[in-house]
């Protein structure tokens, strides 16, 4: 299920920051990067944006007459083509030399190529300004109706399916925010995360903490996933089930969700607003920050405050601004 996103861009700067914010969603590092528009749409701000995104130093500029351009960055060697001089059929004779090449592959005027890039950009000029089209079919989503059926499967309690589908509800607003602001963000992947994060919450439910942990009857289908991952939390205990479905970036989403210590690296957009998204919505009402680490006091230790706690809090405000920047 390919996802997709469009945004609005004003100018030159937009532009530019769409293109850093296109590093921030990225899950491999093995693929190509196609860009479609007429000349002067903005293709090559947005790359400049891109590259810098992607920690490259040098001055980039668009490779016409070189027609390929090597850039190290962050995420290994960055290939930047341009096949503008070239028709169709030199055009794919030309990019079958890099056909193995490990790193990003980024293909400016890749229409005149037969070449199916991971992601496609498309850079539309207007009267006002630009519109910008972000194709992603670089990684395998489930559809919504799988994810339901994950859900009976494992016998999810129903309080966690409401906590979880609020969680996606809230993160689409936030995200189209994002969008508004002219941040490139996968929303069907991260409503696929979120409506999948707490798939497998019974496998750590702590009694006394309103899970349902108290309840005399489980349900039998819980002793296979407890005995599979005992002693284990209940973010790893998902993702996992999720590689084990051919979702290996769902899971890496998935994974860092939680309050963890040592705190797990969140390098994505999507990682970070589920993560954020999560720590706003108490059962399936959407509450502050604070209000909502009140709870986790109240539930998990008779409402004292632990250094644990203030290290997790403070790390969600500092995700608050930098998504949300007062």
């Amino acid at each position: 299920m390919p996802d997709t996103c469009s945004i609005w861009l004003p100018d030159a700067k937009f532009t530019h920051l769409a293109g850093i914010s296109l590093a921030s969603t990225l899950y491999r590092t093995d693929i190509t990067i196609g860009f479609t528009g007429e000349l002067g749409s903005g293709k090559t701000t947005f790359l400049q944006g891109f590259f810098e995104g992607l920690g490259v130093k040098d001055m980039v500029t668009s490779p016409t007459y070189a027609l390929e351009q090597r850039y190290h960055s962050t995420h290994g060697e960055v290939l930047h083509i341009d096949l503008y001089r070239l028709d169709e059929g030199k055009s794919d004779a030309f990019l079958h030399g890099s056909d193995d090449h490990e790193g990003i592959r980024c293909i400016e005027w890749i229409e005149r190529s037969t070449v199916k890039p991971d992601i496609l950009i498309l850079l539309e000029e207007k009267d006002t300004g630009r519109m910008l089209t972000v194709d992603f079919d670089d990684i395998p989503l489930p559809q919504e109706s799988e994810i339901l059926a994950w859900r009976k499967e494992v016998a999810l309690p129903e309080r966690i399916c409401r906590h979880c589908d609020a969680v996606a509800n809230f993160s689409q607003e936030l995200g189209n925010t994002l969008l508004d602001r002219g941040v490139i963000i996968r929303l069907k992947t991260l409503k696929a995360a979120a409506l999948a994060h707490d798939l497998l919450r019974f496998v750590d439910f702590v009694p006394g903490a309103g899970h349902g942990a108290d309840d005399p009857v489980e349900p039998a289908e819980w002793q296979e996933w407890k005995t599979k991952y005992k002693g284990q939390r209940h973010e790893p205990s998902c993702a996992d089930f999720l590689c084990n479905h051919g979702y290996p970036e769902l899971a890496a989403i998935v994974k860092v969700h939680g309050l963890q210590l040592p705190s797990p690296d969140r390098s994505t957009i999507e990682q970070k607003l589920l993560f954020y998204t999560d720590k706003r919505v108490k059962l399936d009402e959407v509450v502050t920050l604070e209000e909502r680490f009140a709870d986790f006091r109240a539930r998990y230790t008779s409402g004292e405050k632990t250094k644990e706690g203030e290290i997790w809090f403070a790390e969600a405000k500092v995700i608050e601004q930098e998504l949300f920047p007062t």
